[in-house]
């Protein structure tokens, strides 16, 4: 049986009350097995109250674990008067027949928390002498910060408060209002080592901060041996939480394998060079537009020396400062702008926002194409050169987006590289996968308006999608050209302020679908910056479910009863197409099946997965049709609206499921061309609960094909493409499908709120005679001479930065 037993997290004392410890920790999968909660002091059985949270913010929360916890539990232990005298507290989960230990913790250390302060460093960084350092902290009184020397003399600070929601629900009896968050400012001077102290009535607590480690910007702990750091937390969690960390820490992606991609794949001097001598017939000009607002210094010269590095130099650059007075750039500016013509500045009377603030600087400039700008990020060394050659092959193109990824505060380490889809409108839907280099036509913003302030926050997805949805071409370019710089306002120093982005975002893609007719409402998903469309059709058509079925009268059952019993749409007729069965208990639950809405179809031939389901669409009446195996099992009463309500769109043929083994990791989460040579499942082999790349797992999204285990699509379009390809006995029938109807122009669409269990052996083989063999041979030959040349292409859903070897979108070395 899966250990599904409670895992503690934190253990605490309550601000509140004295002598009430606080553990907060989860259940596996929330608790399915219904365990019980116990706290024992030295075998005495102490009073426990279990409050429990569910909200977006825990699923995204603990999702590092991949256990699916949407709960969080405040256990309330009422300690005895006495319990100093104690030896140990022990929380126990489990049956009444079967408790197992899930945190032990000695006196001792609960005497330490209780005269502690409790705290957290996010972040801590060193510019020159002066050190920021950022976190939160908390106590039942005010809790005061000090810095001082390792000698303990008190250095000059300056220290920020402020609220944070997130530490907030953490302490959940905190005053509203509690300024837990802060933001210290010291200069070092001379100091290799200090110590911040924080001192609450009584109670200490200090962080040792070293010069070097402080200039490399290390975050929380990593001053801390990893063997310790082990320990300490295996002391005050138990060993099964302490596995759980553990197991995050190893299944999350290294940042080091980005490095060794960079230095495999430079843009080299030589290359750089040969881009400045470059002439283009079309040389256009390229207007940068960058909003100022109180700009480190530093990051502002690094933009501009990125631009005054780019090896096409046909640009202009305007700036529009909303700093306000006292704080304006224009000294800065000055200088680079009296060494070059092309830089334009303009001090704003006030400061307008991010969005009126782009569009003062958007209506000084004069270029033929606008590129769009954050103030203190970089640019790559040929971003413009990049767009300047895609334009001289397409000079329809009216938007351009790149790769990107990210930059730390020192500039020093490259990280999170972003390498996106082509052209893809249904992920623009699920979260703004364009972000930076974004680069449109001017005269476009004539017809799309420019940035809405109504939407700050989000207000980039915005005026992308108004640009998209007037825009004749779209290129992206698969190349890293913008560098996002991850500084202390971007990391989750200040979680609470990107709320209001999250909820602009939702309202920018419902307001996109009201432009385009689309009768839809936008939902945020369970993590934030991912959203969920629910489509409002009114009309409800048949759907005819198309099932294959040989004997395996037990597979069967479970995907009818998942059907009959779960689906709350209930226009659908049901089609058995039976193909040879053998077993007598086969027919006779056809028999007990057959009714109105379950039809029996005897199909006369050998096995041939296309003709069977041809010769079902044959006798269909629905419009649409849900190709789907019989070992199938939908996993809700909402899939079928999943798969249909997309595929009820103009654009869209196809529309696919996410695909679960039995043990809830990944079989399908849609197809990639030339994965493996071929074409193959996305994610496959994944845990359910894993977002995947960038959440391309748990994004609806357009790709070049899904399989037909469960494949929804219109009848008119299996119709116009003459159905499954008959050659395709067993194999790439369903890929072979997809790619003849995106030729028809319609999307093939990814659905991962459509979920099922498929049933197939993860070990099964694709062959297992030479005859098997020999067929297949010649399939993926055929699907070759049918598709060879888009694969040679590669898949435009998937970059070509990504390998090709594994599913699970890593760098392609």
């Amino acid at each position: 049986m899966p250990n599904y037993h409670f895992v503690t997290e934190k253990i605490r004392f309550s601000l509140e009350e004295e002598n009430v410890a606080i553990l907060n920790g989860w259940f596996r999968e929330d608790n399915p097995y219904g365990y019980a909660l116990e706290c024992r002091m030295d075998g005495e059985e102490l009073p426990l109250e279990d409050h429990v949270s569910k909200n977006m913010e825990v699923r995204q929360k603990y999702a590092q674990y991949q256990a699916n916890v949407s709960e969080e539990h405040f256990l309330c232990i009422h300690l005895p008067d006495d319990w100093q005298s104690r030896k140990k507290l022990t929380l126990y989960s489990g049956s009444p027949e079967k408790k197992k230990i899930s945190c032990s913790l000695r006196v001792k250390e609960l005497e330490r928390l209780k005269g502690s302060v409790d705290y957290y460093i996010e972040m801590q960084n060193l510019e020159g002498q002066t050190l920021t350092v950022s976190g939160w902290c908390v106590d039942r009184h005010a809790v005061k910060i000090s810095v001082l020397t390792k000698a303990g003399a008190q250095l000059p600070a300056t220290v920020a408060r402020s609220y944070r929601k997130d530490v907030k629900a953490l302490f959940q009896e905190l005053a509203d209002g509690y300024e837990a968050g802060f933001q210290v400012t010291v200069d070092l001077g001379q100091e290799e080592e200090i110590r911040l102290d924080f001192s609450s009535q009584g109670k200490h607590s200090q962080f040792q901060i070293q010069r070097s480690q402080a200039k490399k910007g290390k975050q929380a702990g990593d001053n801390a041996p990893l063997l310790k750091k082990a320990a300490h937390y295996y002391q005050r969690h138990g060993l099964e939480a302490t596995m759980w960390k553990v197991r995050s820490k190893l299944l999350k992606k290294e940042e080091i394998p980005y490095d060794f991609w960079r230095k495999r794949h430079p843009v080299t001097e030589e290359e750089l060079g040969r881009q400045r001598n470059t002439d283009f017939p079309f040389q256009p000009l390229f207007s940068i537009v960058v909003p100022l607002y109180r700009t480190k210094e530093k990051y502002l010269r690094e933009l501009l020396d990125s631009i005054q590095a780019q090896t096409y130099g046909n640009w202009e650059l305007c700036l529009a400062d909303g700093s306000g007075d006292g704080y304006l750039l224009d000294g800065v500016v000055r200088s680079y702008a009296e060494a070059d013509a092309r830089i334009r500045y303009q001090a704003l009377r006030e400061n307008l926002g991010i969005s009126e603030n782009t569009n003062a600087a958007i209506r000084m400039a004069t270029g033929d194409y606008l590129v769009l700008a954050d103030h203190d990020d970089v640019f790559a060394p040929n971003a413009l050169f990049a767009c300047a050659q895609a334009l001289n092959q397409d000079m329809g193109i009216d938007v351009l987006y790149s790769d990107e990824d990210k930059i730390d505060m020192q500039s020093r380490k490259y990280f999170e590289p972003h390498f996106k889809s082509d052209w893809n409108l249904d992920l623009l839907r699920s979260m703004n996968y364009i972000c930076h280099l974004f680069v449109v036509r001017r005269s476009l913003t004539e017809r799309s308006g420019l940035l809405r302030a109504e939407y700050d926050g989000a207000q980039d997805h915005d005026f992308i999608f108004r640009c998209a949805e007037v825009a004749g071409k779209i290129c992206h370019i698969p190349q890293v050209l913008y560098h996002w710089r991850c500084h202390l306002d971007s990391t989750a120093a200040h979680p609470e302020s990107k709320l209001y982005a999250f909820e602009a975002g939702r309202k920018v893609v419902e307001e996109h679908y009201r432009r385009v007719g689309i009768p839809a409402k936008v939902l945020h998903s369970d993590f934030y910056g991912v959203f969920r469309t629910q489509y409002c059709w009114e009309e409800r058509p048949l759907v005819s479910i198309i099932i294959p079925n040989k004997d395996h009268v037990e597979d069967l059952e479970k995907c009818l009863d998942s059907i009959l019993g779960l689906s709350e749409y209930r226009n659908f007729e049901i089609l058995i197409i039976e193909n040879n069965s053998e077993q007598a208990s086969t027919f006779a639950f056809y028999e007990k099946i057959a009714s109105p809405k379950v039809r029996v179809l005897q199909y006369e031939g050998g096995f041939n997965f296309s003709k069977i389901n041809n010769f079902g669409a044959r006798h269909a009446k629905g419009d649409y049709l849900l190709l789907l195996n019989n070992d199938t099992q939908m996993i809700d009463g909402h899939c079928i609206e999943e798969l249909l309500y997309p595929c009820m769109r103009e654009d869209v043929g196809i529309v696919g499921a996410r695909l679960y083994y039995e043990d809830d990791t990944v079989q399908h989460g849609g197809v990639i061309l030339g994965f493996g040579g071929i074409a193959g499942h996305a994610f496959i082999g994944q845990s359910r609960y894993d977002a995947g790349y960038f959440s391309r797992g748990i994004c609806a999204q357009d790709l070049s094909a899904v399989t037909a285990a469960c494949m929804m699509t219109k009848k008119s379009a299996y119709e116009a493409v003459h159905g499954l390809t008959e050659e395709f006995e067993v194999a790439f029938n369903d890929i072979d499908y997809c790619m003849k109807v995106r030729t028809l122009g319609q999307l093939v669409l990814y659905n991962p709120y459509a979920q099922l269990y498929h049933y197939e052996s993860k070990s099964r083989g694709l062959e297992d005679t030479p005859e098997k063999d020999a067929r297949f041979r010649k399939e993926v030959e055929l699907f070759r001479d049918r598709w060879g040349e888009a694969i040679e292409q590669g898949d435009p859903y998937y970059n070509p930065n990504l390998t090709l070897d594994k599913a699970d979108f890593s760098l392609r070395m």
